[in-house]
């Protein structure tokens, strides 16, 4: 005996409906090389040559490294984690174009994440003619400016 078949346009689309969500998931592989890629990139990240120590970075600055710890909690500086331990900082934080605007960029994107921190500052963006954030500041873009960015993409 065969089941009664259902042939309204209704069942139709909900059966199509059910189709879209199961292939709304990208493979595992996919996600898996994703990841790798982002961990490689981090990895590359901090050994670029730009990447100071927090002890580095302490002398640059001219405090302690137990300063620079407590700066990186509170968003006033840029510290992403180091794969070993302690952090790793970008040496270009600390020049007079950037090192005022840290906190405020910092407070405008609602983070103290140092990964997102570094993405925003080193990601071009098209409001700034493919400049980054970072460069639009080195070069004499307006704070103002860049806070808007910042608070933009935070939200």
């Amino acid at each position: 005996m065969n089941p009664p078949q259902i042939s309204s346009s209704r069942a139709t689309s909900s059966a199509k409906a059910n189709d879209s969500v199961t292939n709304v998931y990208v493979p595992a592989s996919q996600t898996t090389a994703l990841l790798q890629s982002g961990a490689q990139f981090r990895r590359e990240r901090i050994e670029a040559a730009d990447m100071i120590s927090t002890d580095d970075a302490a002398s640059v600055a001219g405090t302690t490294r137990v300063t620079i710890n407590a700066w990186i909690k509170a968003g006033r500086c840029i510290g992403v984690s180091n794969l070993r331990r302690g952090f790793r900082l970008p040496r270009w934080q600390f020049e007079p174009s950037i090192w005022p605007a840290l906190t405020h960029i910092s407070a405008n994107l609602n983070t103290n994440d140092g990964w997102r921190l570094l993405a925003f500052l080193e990601t071009p963006r098209e409001a700034l003619d493919g400049r980054t954030p970072r460069a639009a500041l080195e070069q004499g873009a307006a704070l103002e400016r860049i806070l808007k960015l910042a608070t933009a993409e935070a939200h």
